[in-house]
């Protein structure tokens, strides 16, 4: 996706950022930390992977469903991948 190169290493960042996340949540249990500080943790993970995804899907409806010179079939493209991605997001 050409479009998400441009934004890459801000992606990239957060990603890690993530990945960090995770790292603590791992330690927190193997050091059988109390259920209060992993519950705080596991959503610290949980908004920062949220906020990637709103990023990633602001970036595919505006190159894949808002751009003016799409037509109506790749606008129908672009929305319905965005609703798998959403759907299987949610569940």
């Amino acid at each position: 996706m050409a479009h998400l190169n441009e934004n890459s290493e801000t992606l990239v960042k957060r990603v890690r950022r993530i990945a960090g996340q995770v790292a603590a949540v791992e330690r927190a249990l193997l050091a059988d930390d109390d259920c209060a500080t992993t519950l705080h943790l596991v959503a610290a993970v949980r908004g920062a992977v949220n906020g990637l995804m709103d990023e990633i899907i602001e970036a595919h409806l505006r190159e894949h469903v808002t751009r003016p010179d799409l037509s109506d079939e790749q606008r129908a493209a672009g929305a319905a991948e965005v609703i798998a991605a959403i759907r299987r997001y949610a569940r």
